[in-house]
């Protein structure tokens, strides 16, 4: 075992992992985190505690893990590289670990421009491959990323990190036949698990996901396939035309403007490519992302049959060498 975390040890023992994004809000209100962690407490493995996402200033990803790591819920530490150079990034990550977060999923993030800070500089002094690979020197060398040993002076034992290193991907970009090719890079660089863009189109994830198995990939990581449920057709004509790198067929965005009741269509469409994709060889698990509307995710889970089996997280420990007394 690489960290002990519990979504770890569901891959490990071959079960179905079932993850989701918790938005941490843009005020220091630990009770509405709680609240948000309390909902999905017994439908999830994992959540997902988002960095600043769409480029917007909310609680930082380590202090909104370790909020909801206190109410039971194990959580994916999200980092990207927009906001932090890689001393600010290695100081994050070591203070995760001292905090008992086990996953980080790493990505590039959104530029400053789509969010409320447009005039912000970003940093992007590594991209999610760079990141990715310096999350596994930590984890595996026991090294910064300047080759420094994880310790506190040259007579003190190496303390590394224990990380569960995710990452992104997406299988719907352009130039499609590339992206199994950059799902191996990710993997070569360290990736141990992967959550997907949301799958709209079944066609080419599975032409996706047979690539991937061609070239030997999905038996090297945990596949997570993403689904966004919406409630209304503007919402996915949104995301066709505003989200980078996302795909949604034509004959989707008929079906939800046909609908009699857009919401009712919206929730049948997230639980029919649930059941679709969570049989498929290489799927190890969903991702859900149910931007606004976070209330009808344990109704999926409920209604698809993938509730994790009921463990008690572990609240995490501080592994501090010298409270530890190893130093």
């Amino acid at each position: 075992m690489k960290s002990g975390s519990r979504l770890e040890r569901t891959f490990a023992e071959g079960k179905f992992a079932v993850t989701a994004e918790i938005f941490p809000p843009r005020t220091p209100s630990v009770r509405l985190l709680h609240k948000r962690a309390e909902q999905v407490r017994d439908y999830l493995t994992a959540a997902n505690l988002t960095d600043n996402q769409s480029a917007t200033v909310r609680i930082a990803s380590m202090a909104a893990s370790r909020i909801v790591l206190d109410a039971g819920v194990e959580p994916v530490m999200q980092i990207t590289c927009r906001d932090r150079n890689r001393m600010a990034i290695q100081a994050d990550v070591i203070g995760a670990a001292a905090l008992g977060i086990k996953n980080i999923l790493c990505v590039t993030g959104d530029h400053q421009k789509f969010g409320d800070h447009p005039a912000a500089r970003n940093v992007y002094d590594l991209d999610s491959m760079n990141l990715i690979q310096m999350l596994k020197t930590m984890r595996d060398d026991g090294r910064f990323h300047n080759g420094d040993a994880i310790r506190n002076r040259s007579a003190s034992p190496v303390v590394p990190p224990e990380i569960f290193i995710g990452a992104a991907a997406n299988p719907f970009g352009s130039p499609r036949h590339f992206r199994p090719y950059r799902l191996a890079k990710k993997i070569a660089a360290g990736a141990d698990f992967v959550q997907t863009q949301p799958v709209y189109d079944l066609v080419v994830f599975r032409e996706w996901l047979q690539k991937a198995g061609d070239l030997g990939l999905i038996e090297k990581v945990h596949i997570m396939a993403g689904i966004t449920p919406v409630k209304s057709v503007d919402a996915l004509c949104y995301m066709r035309d505003h989200v980078p790198g996302m795909h949604i067929p034509e004959a989707t965005i008929r079906r939800m403007t046909g609908a009699a009741d857009p919401e009712r269509e919206g929730f049948e469409m997230a639980l029919e490519m649930i059941c679709a994709v969570k049989d498929l060889c290489g799927v190890r698990g969903i991702h859900l992302m149910a931007i606004g509307w976070e209330k009808v995710v344990p109704l999926l889970i409920e209604a698809a049959n993938i509730v994790p089996e009921p463990v008690a997280v572990h609240r995490g420990d501080r592994p501090d060498a010298e409270i530890a007394g190893k130093d």
